[in-house]
């Protein structure tokens, strides 16, 4: 009796383990650019993949120049714990290059748990490796979806209205 109980609990997780794995979607995907033939991200992606030389050249340089408007950004971080964000963008896109490493420089300086973070990169079309971006009604890129109790409370859609910290302190009113 003690055989077969082990060997259904090791048969069990055997099973959720290859389930889990085979759908999981692979992160950090390159692509080529149709228009440009330079790489591109594709589908989703984390943090990491802007190490790759492709893409480091710009993200780095852009981070490092930036300034925070640390004194717009006082009373944020505490409102922002229990927002999820969903940022689209294209690593072909200037407006993207320009405000995706700004806005990860104002998460650092926040202290955002980045698990609580979805970041989906597209095509020129706005489409990403599978149905990631199809209910988001993306127009332009970059853009920031922010999300409370898994309702959408705002987005900021290829540049700021006024700034990136402006018009996120604006959205967490």
């Amino acid at each position: 009796m003690k055989n077969i109980f082990l060997l259904s609990f090791f048969s069990l997780f055997l099973l959720s383990f290859f389930s889990s794995n085979s759908f999981a979607q692979e992160k950090n995907k390159l692509s080529v650019d149709d228009k440009s033939g330079k790489p591109m991200l594709i589908g989703i992606c984390d943090r990491t993949a802007f190490a790759d030389s492709n893409f480091a050249w710009w993200f780095n340089s852009e981070m490092d120049m930036y300034s925070v408007d640390s004194v717009t950004l006082k009373d944020v971080s505490a409102k922002l714990k229990d927002v999820k964000i969903t940022i689209v963008m294209g690593t072909w896109c200037s407006d993207s290059k320009r405000e995706v490493p700004r806005f990860f420089k104002i998460l650092d300086l926040l202290g955002y748990d980045e698990k609580n973070l979805t970041l989906i990169c597209v095509d020129r079309n706005k489409k990403a490796t599978g149905n990631e971006v199809d209910k988001l009604e993306i127009k332009l890129v970059p853009t920031f979806i922010f999300y409370k109790n898994d309702a959408e409370i705002g987005r900021i859609v290829e540049t700021p209205k006024e700034s990136l910290e402006k018009d996120l302190v604006g959205i967490m009113k």
